[in-house]
């Protein structure tokens, strides 16, 4: 009986060990997005990798429908340690990094293809090595992701702006630049879209060619506009918190896992982008290509360079971006 007790004893104490921080390491990253989007496919794919990379130790549990709180919820959980990673789309993430407001720049981008390019190299490399000043790991970029105007007018010039009652994201550089191009930015939750459409409570909003498929969008939209006025960027975000406390090889593996992950999500939303557009053609939207984008770019010059002046080292690293800009694609 003794000995049985001994051995018990022995394997309790294994199993503790086992279970402990220092042998088995759990993580759970939230975001706000559903189950067939490119923050899920994207972070479930991180978790699989970083499990087969580290034979089992690290494990990932995938949150999404912001059952770990909203995007700014999840920032301040990371920042005070409580949050151990999260996806955000970057116009949230201005409300803890003021530097990021330089993404907000309309225009700032000419395609999704070009801004990947850029962020990918030494221009993001700048952006990610701002967060741990504010208790954050930038892991890597997911897509850029693509914003187009949709609702009950086609829109091929500035004019076409002109009073239009439009839902946007409320970030500053957003709101300012939708009012610069003469349109009435009508600040309404998320959620409520779809009614406010449908009982013409408003005129259009801006989102992504994916976004408005499977938010049924399509059923109360009859113009998609290719405006893309703003291109931002996602980012999967860890507690700096959590990351100092593994090891230098812990880090490595977490960090090759993201990068294979992140690569991997860039081409899902490419492919997700390219079936939004194909389902909006079946189904009868008119999908506009402004005939004059370069005026909705000229009404909203000024508000580049408020929002330059406004982010810590904004010319600085809105220099960097354009620099790099100039060699995309050669």
């Amino acid at each position: 009986m003794k000995v049985f007790k001994k051995l018990l004893g022995a394997g309790v104490l294994s199993a503790l060990m086992f279970a402990s921080p220092s042998h088995a390491l759990n993580m759970d990253v939230g975001h706000t997005l559903t189950t067939d989007s490119p923050f899920h496919v994207g972070t479930q794919k991180f978790a699989d990798i970083l499990k087969e990379k580290s034979n089992g130790k690290i494990n990932v549990t995938v949150f999404p429908h912001s059952q770990l709180g909203g995007e700014l919820t999840m920032i301040q959980g990371a920042v005070a340690g409580a949050t151990d990673l999260f996806v955000t789309g970057q116009p949230t993430l201005n409300n803890v990094v003021k530097e990021f407001l330089v993404f907000d720049a309309p225009f700032l981008f000419d395609n999704v293809a070009q801004a990947n390019e850029i962020l990918s190299g030494p221009a993001g490399d700048k952006f990610l090595d701002i967060l741990p000043k504010y208790g954050l790991v930038g892991l890597g970029w997911f897509s850029a992701i693509e914003r187009n105007v949709f609702g009950n007018r086609a829109i091929n010039s500035v004019d076409d702006l002109k009073g239009m009652k439009i839902r946007v994201i409320q970030s500053p550089g957003y709101v300012e630049s939708y009012k610069a191009l003469g349109a009435q930015p009508t600040p309404m939750a998320y959620s409520e879209l779809y009614l406010a459409l449908q009982q013409k409570v408003i005129d259009g909003a801006e989102t992504t060619p994916d976004q408005f498929v499977s938010d049924k969008f399509i059923e109360v939209s009859k113009y998609f506009s290719m405006t893309h006025v703003n291109i931002h960027p996602a980012l999967l975000i860890m507690s700096k918190t959590r990351w100092d406390s593994f090891s230098t090889d812990e880090q490595k593996m977490v960090k090759e896992a993201a990068d294979e992950a992140m690569a991997y999500a860039r081409e899902y939303y490419h492919k997700v982008y390219d079936e939004g557009m194909k389902t909006m053609k079946e189904k009868g939207v008119t999908i506009v290509q402004p005939s004059n984008l370069e005026s909705l770019i000229e009404a909203t010059r000024p508000v580049v360079k408020k929002l330059i002046g406004e982010a810590p080292n904004g010319q600085e690293l809105y220099d960097a971006l354009m620099a790099a800009k100039e060699k995309a694609g050669k």
